[in-house]
């Protein structure tokens, strides 16, 4: 509980897909930031799935701006309530939801800090590198590949870190053969180069989404001590309900 007049801070939560949904349900990873204090927005995004067709296909051309645009409005609706900080948002998201964190990141002034999980940031490689499943998925979600490389090229946060202007945190598996290393550090070193507050870990054994029990336990803690001293304040201990 924040003390009484403080408004808390705000988590944006950024589901993955991005054609996925957050799910209405008891969700342990959002009461693991609620019972600490941090009030959370699990956005469905036009063009996130559960809400009838003509919202999903809200996404289609337009992943990374349509969800990045409902993300950034969710935060500033919140603050303008009053009911959140708003000089303390943070934005975090995994694989497609690391994707429109960054986009955001880069493009908008409505967060202080953010968190990439495993984030997509050059769309071009995961068109002609993504499994055998999602072939030409992002033919309808970006444009058909490769005549529209040029739009792929505009919207991947990759090309987008001259706009980086807050503290980042970015979480990468070593094994991830959708999004490498490579692509997580293109991030860190921008960062960097700016000197923005960062913090880059790499899991040995982890591929794309973190399965160890022992990962998933110091990512969760390494980004709560991220935002407490960024966002300015106490994380709870381990065992908050």
């Amino acid at each position: 509980m924040a003390p009484d007049g403080e408004r808390p801070p705000l988590l944006v939560m950024i589901h993955g897909g991005p054609t996925s949904a957050a799910r209405p349900v008891l969700e342990l990873s959002r009461q693991f930031w609620t019972s600490r204090g941090v009030a959370v927005v699990d956005v469905d995004y036009g063009g996130s799935t559960g809400h009838g067709r003509p919202y999903r296909r809200l996404l289609d051309g337009a992943w990374g701006i349509v969800d990045v645009e409902d993300c950034v409005a969710a935060a500033r609706h919140l603050a303008a309530e009053g009911v959140v900080d708003e000089a303390r948002v943070a934005i975090r998201g995994g694989s497609a939801g690391g994707f429109t964190t960054l986009a955001a990141l880069c493009t908008s002034d409505a967060f202080a800090v953010g968190t990439s999980l495993y984030g997509v940031t050059d769309l071009g490689a995961l068109a002609t590198d993504t499994h055998k499943f999602e072939s030409r998925y992002l033919d309808g979600l970006v444009g058909p590949w490769p005549g529209a490389s040029d739009v792929y090229a505009a919207r991947s946060p990759l090309n987008l870190l001259d706009g980086l202007s807050t503290p980042v945190l970015v979480l990468q598996g070593a094994d991830d053969a959708v999004v490498p290393p490579s692509q997580a550090e293109a991030v860190v070193a921008a960062a960097a180069e700016r000197g923005l507050d960062h913090e880059y870990l790499l899991f040995e054994g982890e591929g794309h989404g973190f399965r160890q029990a022992a990962t998933i336990v110091a990512a969760l803690r390494a980004e709560l001590a991220f935002y407490g001293r960024i966002l300015g304040f106490t994380p709870a201990p381990d065992d908050a309900a």
